[in-house]
């Protein structure tokens, strides 16, 4: 399975695609302290959310085109056949196959989040300057980045949902499907709370439709820091831990679904 790994990881990396966006990430966090937003001293709020959805979604991304590259991709060229042939099973495969996509998907966040974290201190400083206000001390440039942090685990968590769930796509749909599902799913996962709430106000069968549709599809405003931003509060840990199983669970149903569904494909 390690071998599964190394090669998928190395794939995802070796791709024009992650070095394209891990340089526009990089170009929008560089740039992001300098951007007005005209919100009268909250500027780093916007920069904390604005900051936080562009690195998980760039990493979303990866993990979709990753995943769809080394298994769809692998299974219609046939070499799925030559990697199993070894002595490998199909519940390696598909580990393997996730631990590997994740891989650029997390070095993304690793390098991006750094970086990010390097303007949200920045920020603190520039900001203050900005508003005439007295020049924040390290302790207060380190709280920011204390703040922060948390939801850069939440993001990661988020990426890590979706993968599974591309990566279960995959075993039976190549790149443009699985993309459009996974975008659906993203934005379905982030409204599901609204649209239960308003359809609670509605007759049964919307509500039951809502309620369906939330039972299934990830709840991936749990993995949202935009309220906690909004608020000024920091994240609990208890909630990262409550966050962090919610994560879990939902991988392991994902992954285990991949491997149902690629249990029953005919790679010959």
């Amino acid at each position: 399975m390690a071998a599964v790994v190394a090669v998928t990881a190395k794939e995802g990396l070796l791709q024009p695609l992650f070095w394209v966006l891990l340089a526009i990430g990089a170009f929008f966090l560089i740039l992001s302290p300098f951007i007005s937003y005209n919100t009268l001293g909250e500027d780093i709020k916007m920069l904390k959310d604005g900051g936080l959805t562009s690195i998980m979604l760039l990493a979303v991304i990866v993990a979709v085109w990753s995943a769809s590259y080394s298994v769809a991709e692998e299974i219609e060229g046939r070499i799925a056949v030559t990697v199993l042939s070894k002595p490998i099973g199909r519940l390696e495969f598909i580990f393997g196959k996730f631990l590997g996509v994740l891989t650029p998907s997390a070095l993304m966040f690793v390098l991006l989040g750094g970086l990010f974290l390097a303007t949200v201190s920045y920020k603190t400083v520039y900001e203050a300057r900005e508003t005439s206000s007295p020049d924040p001390t390290a302790a207060d440039c380190l709280q920011q980045i204390a703040e922060t942090a948390p939801g850069l685990a939440l993001g990661m968590m988020e990426v890590v949902v979706l993968a599974a769930i591309a990566l279960a796509i995959s075993t039976r749909l190549p790149l443009i499907p699985n993309l459009m599902i996974c975008a659906s799913i993203y934005a379905l996962g982030h409204l599901m709370p609204t649209l239960v709430h308003v359809a609670s106000q509605q007759q049964a069968l919307p509500y039951f439709i809502a309620q369906l549709f939330a039972a299934v599809l990830p709840m991936l405003d749990y993995f949202s820091m935009y309220t906690a931003i909004s608020a000024s509060r920091p994240i609990p840990p208890d909630y990262l831990a409550w966050a962090a199983l919610y994560s879990a669970l939902y991988t392991s149903l994902a992954l285990l679904l991949a491997l149902l569904l690629f249990e029953d494909r005919d790679l010959a």
